[in-house]
């Protein structure tokens, strides 16, 4: 996608400009101190999701749908915690604030892509909970490895198709005023609002991208879960009821992290007007930063089959690691 990215941007009328990123508004003063959570959050995304996707890969076992899934989400939060790292930690420790035009609308793509691809990627693992629960006997048929193909494939491209429209038309636009972003990365609200020019279609175009990726994704969701739940209420024993609800309470933590967060924000954001600046930027960081942090650890302590492969891995780590050791301590 990046040279695909490269030649939008090089392909239209690029303005020599340069826009100044700010890290909390209002906390300036204290911003060693904010950038010490900040970090760890990064540290815990980078880290957990890495440890997911490398487990998954790694083992055998765990080479089915579910898991399949699990690795997308990884590699999603892991992609949308490195495309706001170089600028946010750049902010905190380096003052590093300058972002010209091309790598503002590049990381605006990344970002609001990565975020859709995320509700694409619960949707799907929705849909696995849903076949693996009211049609259990058809799961492996209807989940094969080509479907799963093809539904990380389409909602792959779903995310190009609503994007590129979005930075063809920010690229167009004007700019002769502030230049200070309230953020330290490059949002598509933040950055329109910038605009000396009309940005009506830029505002529609990102109305659109929203509601046709989360806006779609999350009654879908729901609907799942309604279907779902109709299902398990039919099982008679108790038993099978709290298993088949088991197996979707990760699901739910993942859904119930990802969009309380983004609706908190999108509210903040309209009606929210009179609170104090740093409000809306931290709120936008909770919603960048605790999925990333989160889903790794819901799935670590409530998938019993993660918990054995991190343990598996860890041990012959462990062990390599100390034959190692013997080995060099032995005479030659």
């Amino acid at each position: 996608l990046t040279p695909l990215i490269m030649w939008v941007l090089n392909n239209t009328s690029a303005q020599p400009l340069t826009f100044l990123l700010t890290g909390i508004p209002g906390l300036r003063a204290a911003k060693i101190w904010v950038s010490i959570p900040v970090c760890l959050l990064y540290a815990g995304a980078l880290s957990g999701n890495s440890v997911i996707l490398f487990v998954v890969l790694r083992e055998q076992s765990l080479h089915e749908p579910m898991y399949y899934f699990l690795s997308m989400l990884s590699a999603t939060d892991l992609s949308l915690s490195l495309c706001t790292l170089s600028t946010t930690l750049g902010v905190f420790w380096f003052e590093a604030r300058e972002i010209n035009l091309n790598a503002c609308v590049a990381q605006m793509f990344f970002l609001h892509g990565f975020t859709f691809m995320e509700s694409g990627v619960l949707l799907a693992m929705a849909f696995d909970r849903f076949v693996a629960i009211c049609d259990p006997l058809r799961y492996t048929t209807i989940l094969t490895n080509a479907r799963i193909a093809q539904i990380g494939m389409s909602m792959l491209t779903r995310n190009v198709a609503v994007m590129l429209p979005v930075v063809l038309f920010v690229k167009r636009l004007s700019f002769c005023s502030s230049m200070v972003l309230s953020h330290s990365y490059c949002y598509h609200v933040d950055l329109i609002q910038l605009s000396c020019t009309d940005n009506r279609i830029n505002s529609i175009l990102g109305l659109f991208a929203l509601f046709s990726t989360t806006g779609f994704d999350c009654p879908c969701i729901l609907l799942s879960y309604v279907l779902i739940i109709r299902s398990v209420l039919s099982i008679t024993s108790i038993e099978g009821r709290q298993k088949a609800f088991n197996t979707c309470i990760s699901h739910i933590s993942a859904v119930a992290i990802f969009y309380i967060p983004l609706i908190s924000l999108s509210l903040v954001h309209r009606y929210g007007h009179s609170a104090p600046p740093f409000v809306h930027t931290i709120m936008a960081n909770i919603f960048l930063l605790i999925p990333p942090v989160l889903n790794p650890i819901i799935y670590s302590v409530k998938t019993k089959q993660i918990q054995k492969a991190v343990i598996k891995v860890l041990i012959q780590k462990e062990l390599i690691l100390l034959a190692h050791a013997l080995f060099l301590t032995l005479p030659l």
